[in-house]
């Protein structure tokens, strides 16, 4: 399978609520980790915000998915054009694995591995609850990983709401069938 055939297929939900969603990305390890932790480099394709990076520690991401859009219009009801949420490391192993805390959310980890020349980027939610939050967050994720690989790639990035609109609507499709 090639790495974009791979990068194209949906997350997975375990035991109803936890998301694990899987990338190739091109190497090395160490630049995939800026683009997690450097704030210029994560809000191109996810939230800005500064982060300590040691178990502990509390940082705040901030979204403005409209500057990750085409147009603010794209943006789907009920949502507000910045987000915040406070989030707090739970563990850190530069430049391999994070993981945090996002309240009211569940906790997030990345976890990064060399595959030759490529890096094999997971990402786990867990603790996810409530039908309308497992969409969203898969669909978010989703959305926002197409982002990164377009970044890491050097192609030009999708626009983030109508990509999240179409991901929503197949990952709906989807619980709905199993």
């Amino acid at each position: 399978m090639t790495a974009t055939a791979f990068n194209d297929m949906p997350g997975t939900l375990h035991e109803g609520h936890t998301l694990r969603i899987q990338r190739r990305l091109p190497g090395p390890i160490e630049r995939v980790w800026t683009y997690l932790t450097d704030s210029d480099l994560r809000r191109l394709w996810l939230a800005s915000g500064t982060m300590n990076l040691q178990a502990g520690a509390s940082f705040e991401l901030v979204w403005r998915n409209d500057e990750l859009s085409s147009s603010a219009a794209e943006r789907p009801e009920g949502f507000s054009a910045e987000s915040r949420a406070t989030c707090q490391f739970i563990e850190v192993q530069a430049p391999r694995h994070m993981r945090y805390l996002w309240p009211g959310v569940g906790e997030v980890s990345f976890e990064l591995e060399p595959v030759g020349q490529d890096v094999m980027l997971t990402v786990t939610h867990r603790q996810l609850v409530g039908e309308t939050l497992i969409l969203n967050v898969c669909a978010g994720w989703h959305a926002h990983l197409d982002l990164l690989i377009a970044w890491v790639e050097g192609t030009p990035a999708p626009s983030l709401w109508s990509t999240w609109k179409r991901h929503r609507q197949q990952y709906a499709l989807a619980t709905s069938a199993g």
